[in-house]
């Protein structure tokens, strides 16, 4: 997600927040945030200097690994550390995407000319424009290792990544020595373990309160109807959401492009039917979002008739993808939900629709964390 922020610090922008109220002082994300600062100024020292016209490599950076329970500030910290780096050379992105994104290069570069030779080195091959770049910091959120394909390739694609001068700093809702627990060939992943655990310093994040949960706790989170006080109802839920942020725009990353995102703040977004449904996105756009963020806010959700049969088939990959993730919907509908599709092409997969928006304003939906969902597939209208 791309970002800026005034402030100088991770500690800063914490303290910030808390004296505006958006967030209670909680001791043990202080701390975290301290932490940040930590890999952010030896960021900073590190900087790159200038020898006879080029830029050498910067010094290596031990990076950071946060773990904790669902809720609790790990990825709200990891927006203001990301925001707070002064320099254009960083990269933040879900982790399940970052992998996927070198599995279809490995792939790409297998099947090209050079990707034939016997000495061919595919993670070199994807590592190299990495490198080239100049990137300096790879955000991951959410790192959690349940695919062998992915448990194989990480020793030697971070192996190069370090070497290169990357520094990596990842949430995880797992400690290190859990990644990939009980997976098939376990032993062979260990040595990557040991490498993660000696490039990033590993935190706890011991909070109690899910933070997450408390945002729509005892709310109603759809409205229906126009107008401008539907609107105003909007408003009121977004605050609350925000903590009485009112959000920035922004972009978040998908398949080699950006998605603009009207306003965006404390882990939430905010956007109109159109800004989503009546776009050329597909679902891998929409597990985009799903993973960018905890809290979705859509607003000014038509009837959907056969005038709006694109629009309608965009709309249900995007509850699905919601859905699938576990993330938090807070939306305004013209009509009803059983008066939502009038589309006799889509009348059979919004009746699931439906369902599944019933169930997400639910309290037990609205209670659960995040869940890890992965695509298995792009699907573009």
């Amino acid at each position: 997600m791309a970002s800026s922020s005034p402030y100088s610090s991770v500690r800063t922008a914490y303290d910030a927040l808390v004296a505006r109220g958006a967030l209670s002082a909680d001791p043990a994300q202080r701390e975290a945030a301290d932490q940040f600062d930590r890999v952010l100024n030896d960021l900073m020292a590190a900087k790159p200097r200038r020898l006879f016209g080029f830029f050498d490599k910067p010094k290596p950076v031990r990076g950071l690994y946060l773990f904790g329970e669902v809720g609790r500030g790990k990825t709200m910290l990891m927006d203001l550390f990301f925001a707070a780096v002064p320099f254009p050379q960083k990269r933040r992105v879900h982790f399940h995407e970052f992998m996927d994104e070198v599995h279809q290069a490995i792939a790409a570069f297998r099947k090209s000319p050079k990707g034939s030779a016997d000495n061919a080195d595919p993670v070199e091959a994807v590592v190299r424009p990495i490198l080239m770049s100049g990137l300096r910091v790879l955000c991951l959120d959410e790192f959690h290792v349940h695919d062998i394909a992915n448990a194989m390739l990480l020793d030697r694609l971070f192996e190069k990544l370090f070497a290169g001068g990357v520094t990596l700093v990842s949430t995880s809702n797992v400690v290190p020595d859990d990644l990939y627990k009980d997976g098939l060939n376990r032993q062979l992943f260990l040595p990557f373990i040991a490498r993660l655990k000696a490039e990033t310093v590993v935190v706890g994040l011991p909070s109690e309160q899910d933070y997450r949960r408390l945002k729509f706790a005892g709310q109603q989170v759809y409205a229906f109807g126009t107008g401008p006080e539907i609107g105003a109802v909007m408003d009121r839920l977004w605050l609350r959401i925000t903590g009485g942020e009112l959000g920035a725009p922004g972009v978040i990353e998908s398949i080699g492009r950006e998605i603009p995102v009207p306003a965006m703040s404390m882990g939430a977004a905010r956007f109109g039917f159109a800004d989503l449904c009546e776009k050329p996105l597909g679902t891998r756009d929409f597990v985009s979002i799903a993973h960018s963020f905890d809290s979705v806010m859509l607003e000014d959700v038509p009837q959907m008739d056969r005038t709006r049969s694109d629009a309608a088939k965009r709309f249900i990959l995007l509850i699905d993808s919601l859905y699938d993730r576990g993330v938090k919907l807070a939306a305004s509908f013209a009509v009803p939900l059983e008066q939502l599709g009038k589309d006799d092409k889509t009348a059979f997969e919004f009746q699931r629709t439906v369902s599944r928006l019933t169930e997400m304003q639910s309290e037990e939906y609205l209670g659960k964390g995040l869940r890890d969902a992965v695509p298995d597939e792009t699907e573009d209208i």
